[in-house]
């Protein structure tokens, strides 16, 4: 079984100078709904089929199915997918033993800066950067289905 043991923040301060790759990304939704989720993701020239379920009571681990699609129908299901959608660019940086995945979105979420961090626990330690801001793990306003209304 695949999982997803991620943390979010918001962002406070500079970072892009210490991003080592960029990458522009717009997606959206087959399904959203309260216990899981189903997206096609375009990621640079690259399609992707995400499925996940919400994470357990207590608990921010949750189920994550991620299925690689050639872009030719990725960009097609784009086309039956629900209204709404994401588009953001992506900033990989590194810190510690770890990478953040910094999002700028932009359209109708402009000016939203969120930062998150795999994990392969829960209580697994990791170096928090000083442009880290406020953790919003678990919020379900700062989640890409809800974003992406």
């Amino acid at each position: 079984m695949a999982y997803e043991i991620e943390k979010k923040f918001l962002v406070k301060g500079e970072f892009i100078n210490l991003a080592t790759k960029v990458i522009e990304i717009i997606q959206r939704y087959l399904v959203k709904e309260p216990d899981k989720t189903i997206r096609i993701r375009i990621a640079g020239e690259k399609g992707w089929l995400t499925i996940k379920n919400s994470a357990r009571e207590g608990s921010f681990t949750r189920n994550e199915w991620e299925i690689p699609l050639n872009i030719e129908d990725a960009r097609e299901l784009m086309n039956i997918c629900l209204p709404g959608q994401i588009i953001k660019t992506r900033y990989l940086i590194p810190s510690g033993n770890h990478i953040f995945e910094v999002d700028v979105f932009h359209d109708r979420n402009e000016g939203l800066v969120i930062a998150e961090i795999e994990l392969e626990s829960e209580d697994e330690p990791f170096e928090k950067p000083e442009w880290l801001g406020e953790e919003v793990t678990g919020q379900k306003e700062y989640y890409n289905s809800w974003l992406a209304k």
